[in-house]
Order: C-alpha cells, then structure tokens, then sequence
C-alpha cells in the first residue's frame, strides 16, 4: 500500500473512532488501516474512541490488535485509559482494563498523572473506584 494511501486510511479509521460507529470502523480496518498505528497527526484510533467514550469501537479496535498502553503523540494526548478516565467514560475505561491497560502507567512518557488521578481530578468517582478496585471481570 503506498504512502498516501496509508494516511488517508488511518486518518478515516481514527475519525470513523471518535465519531462513527462500530460499522465504521469495521469498514477501515477491512481496507487495511492499522489499529495501532497513528493518524497523520499522531492521534492512534484507541486514543480518539477513549476520549470519546466510544466503548464499542474501543472493544473492536482492541480485538484488532491495538495495543492498550501506547501513548498517542500529538499535542496534550496521551494514554487511552488516561483518556477515558479523564472524562468519566466508565464503559470505555472497563473495556481497557479488561485488554490489560496498565492502570499505573503515567502519560508523558511516565512523567504526567495516571488514570486514576485524572479520574479523581475530573471527580468521577464511580470511574475512580473502578480503577482503584478493578479485577479484570466485567460488572
């Protein structure tokens, strides 16, 4: 596949992510975006439907192969789970958790705050007690 081709597909799938459905972005990863890999800004279709609290795309772009704990690059973004717990999205945050999300691991390449103190500074509690207790089951 070349090049431009490449970009154009991961900027479709990381938009389809945040924004679209689950069809969607079954669509783009049908045509051979990479689930891991970042748009051409450096955002990873994980970090888009975590912050979006698109728990369903979060669930299919996981069984694609993307990896939970890779930071996306650009700008203020960091980690998926930071992300979700940021904003409350319980459902995408325990959809991490389940793919084995560290929830210890810091953003800023281990220099900013985890999720479950973003979680406590956004005062999600429910969010914050499911980081601080979670089992790996679903509830």
């Amino acid at each position: 596949m070349n090049r431009r081709r490449r970009k154009k597909l991961q900027r479709r799938l990381t938009e389809a992510a945040g924004w679209g459905d689950v069809q969607q972005v079954e669509r783009w990863l049908v045509a051979g975006a990479d689930p891991g890999r970042p748009d051409p800004d450096g955002t990873t279709p994980l970090y888009r439907a975590s912050v979006q609290g698109r728990a369903d795309n979060v669930r299919r772009l996981l069984a694609a192969g993307a990896d939970p704990d890779a930071e996306s690059g650009s700008g203020d973004e960091g980690l998926p789970l930071c992300a979700a717990a940021c904003w409350g999205h319980l459902d995408a945050v325990r959809e991490l958790l389940v793919a084995g999300a560290d929830r210890q691991r810091r953003e800023d390449d281990g220099q900013g705050r985890t999720a479950a103190e973003w979680a406590a500074a956004g005062d999600h509690h429910t969010t914050l007690a499911l980081l601080q207790g979670h089992d790996g089951s679903r509830h």
